[in-house]
């Protein structure tokens, strides 16, 4: 590896920062003058994929750190854009960009910029979307993943139990297990535990499958007047968080049928149905593989326009949905919205 780089940009969800992690960054410091570390995922419900919000992450990864090497070190949050790569680059270079032209000030020459990864899956292709920037390849540390790690932390009591099974004690630093101990307490992390043992239960119904089923949905993204229609959800998994008015397709219905029936069950949205059938604009498959943390669930979302009105139509909560409501577009919170809704939004709507 040179060792030349003004920066080397490290993309990571980090859930949780663990000792391979920790590798890359120290292997990265010894060739850069800065590092860059952009942590992934960032403005996202709690969920079982992602339990840490991106400033709990921020503190686990400079708590392994000394002062001294933490001024070489900048951190900074990385929305997932799902269903958009391109926006995601953009994202990625106008962060980046900024870091640099901060660090720098006036800027006198081109700063040599890298990307450092290890290539161990999919979620590593980004190494291959820059092609401006040099790409650096570290070898995966003892081959450690976060998602047995994250799976086993979920499904213990505490941090201390956790860290009395020798196969995951080292793959932690102490000084990230300390920060998990203070952190993985309180209701928040309990009720993460108990959607943890749900998904759990519901998997088994099919673990004796010949093989893994892909399960088809319907969403209605149901638009008016500058607002979407959403439901909050009552039931696990994303209890509590605000929903597309959707769900699984009936074995003798069309898709359109589906999305049709589960837009009159879950808000009771008085709109004729001819109406909303000659108001549909869009429909687009949306497949990402980690959507649901149910199983491989692919869905098949409807635009719906319907005409701009002074009055938005009446709805009301039934069946899976505590709730109904119309949530003006510009207020749409990530952080409060179930799986990848808020991007299926984003992406059919062309916002």
């Amino acid at each position: 590896m040179s060792n030349s780089y003004d920066f080397l940009v490290f993309i990571g969800r980090f859930q949780p920062f663990h000792r391979g992690h920790l590798a890359v960054i120290q292997e990265g410091l010894r060739h850069t003058q800065q590092m860059i570390i952009l942590c992934g995922s960032a403005h996202q419900p709690r969920t079982t994929r992602n339990p840490w919000s991106v400033e709990e992450r921020m503190e686990m990864i400079r708590a392994n750190f000394t002062d001294n090497e933490n001024q070489r070190i900048h951190i900074a949050p990385l929305m997932d854009i799902v269903y958009n790569d391109e926006a995601w680059v953009q994202n990625v270079q106008m962060t980046v960009n900024g870091i640099v032209a901060a660090h720098f000030g006036v800027v006198h020459k081109s700063p040599k910029i890298g990307l450092i990864g290890h290539s161990k899956d999919q979620s590593s292709y980004y190494l291959k979307l820059f092609p401006q920037w040099a790409s650096e390849s570290v070898k995966n540390y003892e081959g450690i993943s976060a998602t047995p790690i994250r799976e086993r932390i979920l499904s213990t009591s505490s941090i201390d139990q956790f860290l009395q099974h020798d196969s995951m004690a080292d793959l932690l630093s102490p000084k990230t297990a300390e920060k998990l101990e203070s952190i993985c307490v309180g209701d928040e992390f309990l009720q993460l535990q108990e959607e943890h043992a749900f998904i759990g239960q519901y998997q088994k119904s099919w673990e004796n499958s010949p093989y893994p089923p892909t399960f088809v949905t319907v969403d209605g993204v149901v638009i008016q007047s500058g607002h979407v229609l959403m439901v909050e959800r009552k039931a696990r998994p994303g209890k509590g968080l605000l929903a597309l008015p959707g769900g699984f397709v009936d074995q003798n219905e069309t898709l359109e049928n589906a999305c049709l029936r589960e837009l009159r069950e879950e808000t009771r949205l008085k709109v004729p149905t001819p109406v909303l059938k000659g108001s549909i604009r869009a429909h687009r498959v949306f497949d990402n593989p980690h959507r649901s943390a149910r199983g491989r669930t692919i869905t098949h979302a409807f635009y719906f326009e319907l005409a701009p009105n002074q009055q938005l139509p009446k709805v009301k909560g039934g069946d899976d949905a505590k709730h109904a409501v119309w949530v003006p577009l510009s207020q749409l919170d990530p952080r409060r919205i179930y799986e990848d809704h808020y991007f299926i939004i984003k992406a059919i709507t062309g916002l």
